[in-house]
């Protein structure tokens, strides 16, 4: 199974890597994974007057500090796992990603603010699921 792992380095992201380890069936050869974080985009005009090259040095160190823990943990467990990040809104990043590269499954961690607060912040989970064709799995 082709697995991704949406991943913003939060405690949900934590819970969830917990899971995965928790439970073998998700361990082993038979899955193969990629850890997707995305990188909210700097907006245009602070960009322009930045520059280009340390914008992307910025993308980069961001995704760094999120996935490098990440890697840590998943090295311990599994193999050949691939890290990628991406510039955009995480919902319709990690849901285009999906479909792009065709997963079998996206996992994700949620934080579970609940319908009141979803429907005043918004939530990736719920983005990601209303944009989405691959199966959803939230650990909560």
């Amino acid at each position: 199974m082709k697995i991704l792992i949406a991943a913003d380095g939060s405690a949900c992201t934590k819970r969830l890597l917990a899971f995965i380890a928790a439970h073998e069936e998700w361990l082993g050869p038979q899955h193969r994974y990629t850890v997707l974080h995305c990188v909210p985009a700097i907006p245009h005009r602070a960009a322009a007057f930045v520059g280009k090259p340390q914008v992307q040095a910025l993308y980069r160190d961001d995704a760094e500090t999120v996935l490098r823990p990440i890697r840590t943990f998943l090295n311990r467990h599994l193999q050949g796992v691939a890290f990628v990040h991406r510039v955009g809104s995480p919902g319709s990043t990690i849901a285009k990603f999906a479909s792009e590269r065709r997963f079998d499954l996206v996992m994700m961690g949620t934080h579970g603010h609940g319908a009141m607060a979803g429907l005043v912040m918004g939530s990736v989970a719920t983005k990601v699921m209303s944009l989405c064709r691959t199966p959803v799995l939230l650990v909560r």
